[in-house]
């Protein structure tokens, strides 16, 4: 379960640069990049009960006074919400039937802002002795003039969080190298710290060494032990195997991610496409491949030209929203097009991916999606006739079509094959669509619906005739991709990208 301090409702309305990625779940939460990882990590499919924020708790308590719940009593602000938290954090176990949670607390220790899901951990603590242990990430700099790992911030940090009423049981300390056993010694005789409960988690090369690292501290048996139950049996060896495959691929495949959201000031963030990127590197490996990803942005393409995008194995195009840098997008679809490299479109890229055709191969110059040209004589793309009022009246928060669709596919098409079955379901998160009005002419053209929503009414994927992998998509498949099992849709672009090399 992540516990973010925003007071906003949900993670849909942030900004994916300064937040990263919002994760959509089966049932439509839209929800932090933190659900994804542990969606991955678990292979497990979570819900809406697993997040949690301010805002939700907030909004919880209002309407619950305005409906007259609290039966006269005053509401109190260092009161109520924690009762509330642990209200959603019970909720949360009986939902998922679950024997043991992890409750993280988004943020740093001794924000004012997260205070409240500290306090509502503390009397947990409180009220459950036994059951409740408390784990607290810090992080030991290594100054690049000094060359030594200082432990002091990490003292300073756990001190902090005793002042908040907490006691950590244990201490993940985080670092570019292991820690050594003398700043353990010091961050536990500082602190009052089992020396046994420090866990050293150093930088890998590959996030899921991560648990490999923590197992090989014996770090389950420990909080087993410490929560009075027996050790369970644990078998990483598949895990291994994943692992060292992705780690030991002896061959590279470069991979050009263009999208919008990638610069800020003078730094890239990659993580507006998180998923992306893992979904990626899960089918990269099981093809014994090893992705070298470059993230352009598309207002590059538009200041040098497409051109730049040579001697690239493969491109995709991510989601996205809004109409800047996407005339970039759209040249670098229809280089993919025309220079046969395997093109993947997620959600946006399957929009502009029918825009581009739409102009250069039906031959209707003026055709765009109407997010961004609300008047353009060919609406290729346009908003559906459920979201007209929401888009209207700016009621744009958790409204658009969300989580888990049913769809149906084309016999016969590569997305079929790639499926090995004609139906199945996928996570969305969007609120435009194609215009079914376009649906013959770009068949008769050459591009194929190759899936559909059950009903048939709304376009789920669109696929290129005669090319080694053209493929755009209305929902986002690598929100259901595992390190276990990639998703069948990222495993065939590897496999045509392979080929294609």
């Amino acid at each position: 379960m992540k516990a973010d301090p925003y007071l906003n409702i949900d993670a849909g309305t942030l900004n994916p640069i300064e937040h990263g990625e919002v994760f959509v779940l089966d049932d439509g939460m839209e929800c932090d990049q933190d659900l994804g990882n542990y969606e991955r990590f678990l292979d497990q499919s979570l819900n809406e009960t697993n997040y949690l924020t301010t805002g939700q708790v907030m909004k919880a308590i209002i309407d619950k006074e305005r409906a007259l719940g609290y039966e006269g009593k005053t509401v109190e602000f260092f009161q109520d919400p924690p009762r509330e938290i642990i209200s959603r954090i019970q909720k949360c176990v009986k939902t998922n039937h679950a024997e043991i949670i992890v409750f993280e607390v988004g943020g740093t220790v001794g924000e004012y802002q997260n205070l409240l899901f500290l306090e509502a951990n503390r009397l947990l603590k409180l009220r459950y002795p036994r059951d409740v242990l408390h784990v607290h990430v810090t992080y030991l700099p290594i100054p690049s003039s000094i060359g030594e790992m200082k432990s002091k911030p990490a003292q300073m940090s756990i001190q902090q969080l005793f002042a908040s009423g907490i006691h950590a049981d244990f201490v993940l300390a985080r670092s570019q190298v292991a820690i050594d056993e003398k700043r353990k010694e010091k961050i536990a005789i500082a602190c009052g710290l089992d020396p046994a409960g420090i866990i050293s988690a150093p930088d890998v090369e590959n996030i899921y060494q991560v648990p490999l690292n923590f197992e090989n501290q014996d770090l389950s048996d420990k909080i087993l032990q410490k929560m009075h139950i027996k050790p369970r049996k644990k078998d990483l060896s598949d895990w291994k195997i994943m692992v060292n495959r992705a780690l030991v691929a002896p061959k590279t495949a470069k991979i050009a991610m263009v999208g919008k959201y990638f610069s800020t000031g003078d730094f890239t963030l990659s993580d507006a496409y998180l998923s992306v990127i893992e979904s990626v590197k899960h089918a990269a490996a099981k093809n014994d491949i090893k992705a070298k990803m470059t993230w352009i942005d598309s207002t590059q393409i538009e200041k040098e030209g497409p051109d730049i995008l040579a001697g690239y194995d493969g491109i995709v195009v991510p989601g996205g929203f809004g109409g800047r840098a996407v005339e970039g997008i759209i040249q670098s679809i229809k280089y993919a097009r025309q220079n046969k490299i395997p093109y993947f479109g997620l959600c946006f890229g399957m929009q502009l991916a029918a825009v581009e055709f739409a102009r250069n191969v039906a031959g209707f110059k003026d055709a765009h999606t109407t997010e961004i040209n609300p008047k353009t004589k060919h609406p290729i793309i346009h908003v559906m006739e459920s979201q007209k009022e929401k888009v209207e009246k700016k009621d744009l928060g958790g409204t658009m079509r969300l989580g888990s669709w049913d769809f149906k596919a084309t016999a016969g098409t590569k997305f079929a094959k790639t499926y090995g079955k004609l139906e199945g379901s996928e996570r969305h998160r969007h609120r435009y669509e194609f215009n079914n009005q376009y649906r013959k002419v770009f068949e008769k053209k050459g591009m194929i619906i190759a899936a559909t929503t059950k009903d048939g009414k709304l376009v789920e994927s669109l696929e290129l005739k005669d090319h080694p992998f053209f493929i755009g998509v209305q929902f986002h498949p690598e929100l259901k991709s595992r390190p276990m099992h990639p998703h069948p849709l990222y495993l065939a672009f590897m496999e045509a990208v392979a080929k294609a090399q």
